[in-house]
């Protein structure tokens, strides 16, 4: 949430990912005004401000072509420096979070002296912008999930091949079920021939033995 520091009027709004933020507030030509926002790490911010400076003799605001806009954006934690531009009373800035946490917004002026009674009316648009993607490891994650897709589909076919391989290994045990059950009728249709030869020719014995023995 963007907040002003105690020293300057109580201001906040709300900056959500990919949204345009207007706002509009007052500061003297002398006086720094400061915002705090919380950006996560590579988030482009992009921003755009008109400054109507007062002028007594017209009694309005307007545009002042030797007024010139200081937006300085720093990280409060590191006291790092993100941004430092100089522009025109109507102008734009552009910047990139290096590290995700607070970042402090000032705006001033180029007018100097602490007796000047310059009144500023300041407009602004705030454009908080996605995460820059990262290139390099989108590449990297493509790569990765390439050589994934590829050990499945390796994966796949091995288990393709061992499915038709015990299709094979199922046929050639039916097959050899099948004759080994073939065989084993005919050699019982054999063994019952054999037995049946064999009581007739022992019957035939008998009874020409005890002709015989009459």
């Amino acid at each position: 949430m963007l907040a002003s520091r105690p020293s300057t009027m109580l201001l906040s709004f709300l900056l959500l990912l990919t949204t345009v933020n207007a706002l509009h507030f007052y500061l003297d030509a002398n006086e720094k005004r400061c915002f705090v926002e919380e950006l996560p790490s590579d988030t482009v911010v992009e921003g755009h401000y008109k400054a109507l400076e007062w002028t007594d003799s017209t009694q309005e605001y307007t545009i002042n072509e030797e007024l010139g806009i200081i937006v300085e954006v720093e990280e409060m934690e590191t006291g790092h420096v993100v941004t430092k531009t100089r522009g025109p009373s109507d102008g734009r800035f552009t910047f990139t979070s290096h590290e995700s946490g607070d970042h402090s917004l000032c705006i001033s002026t180029n007018y100097t002296s602490w007796f000047s009674s310059t009144h500023i009316k300041f407009y602004l648009d705030i454009v908080v912008g996605s995460t820059k993607p990262d290139i390099e490891s989108d590449r990297s994650h493509i790569g990765e999930l390439s050589s994934k897709l590829r050990d499945l589909n390796q994966k796949l076919e091995d288990v393709r091949r061992e499915q038709q391989y015990q299709r094979e290994r199922e046929s050639d045990f039916r097959d050899l079920s099948e004759s080994t059950n073939s065989k084993a009728v005919w050699y019982s249709v054999l063994q019952i021939g054999v037995l049946l030869a064999t009581c007739t020719w022992q019957l035939r014995h008998l009874k020409h033995f005890f002709a015989d023995k009459r």
